[in-house]
């Protein structure tokens, strides 16, 4: 597995609408794509810092995860994620170095990436996901 940088911070709004302004408005970074990922029932909005982006995650029901997620614990850092070289390799090798994963297999996510998560009981508490590029 080959970890090249983070490839994002995923944070829990209630609102993207709410939440964008102070993206815009006050830290002078501007939102370059939103886009709503049915099968994760979320709407998301991102922004670019440097190499890394921020996605702000909105449910968009209330069985969304980041619905529940809100719920318990409050808007805030929802994951961290790692831009992986091949995302089935890394999940893979995670898996056989004992992490409990969360994606078996990578699934298609926001931005037209592939995506796989870990399960943060295996992780120190930290929901992990690893990103490839299918395009590069």
């Amino acid at each position: 597995m080959q970890i090249s940088h983070i490839e994002h911070l995923g944070i829990a709004v209630k609102s993207l609408a709410d939440a964008i302004p102070y993206y815009e408005n006050i830290l002078g970074v501007k939102c370059y794509a939103t886009e709503e990922v049915v099968d994760q029932k979320v709407k998301t909005a991102f922004f670019m810092v440097g190499q890394t982006k921020i996605e702000l995650l909105e449910p968009t029901c209330p069985e969304s995860t980041i619905a529940s997620f809100i719920e318990k614990r409050g808007e805030g850092i929802h994951h961290v994620a790692f831009c992986v070289d091949n995302a089935a390799n890394a999940l893979k090798e995670v898996e056989e170095k004992g992490v409990r994963l969360i994606d078996k297999t990578p699934r298609p996510g926001a931005e037209g990436l592939m995506i796989g998560f870990l399960h943060p009981k295996s992780t120190g508490g930290v929901l992990t996901e690893f990103c490839e590029n299918p395009n590069k």
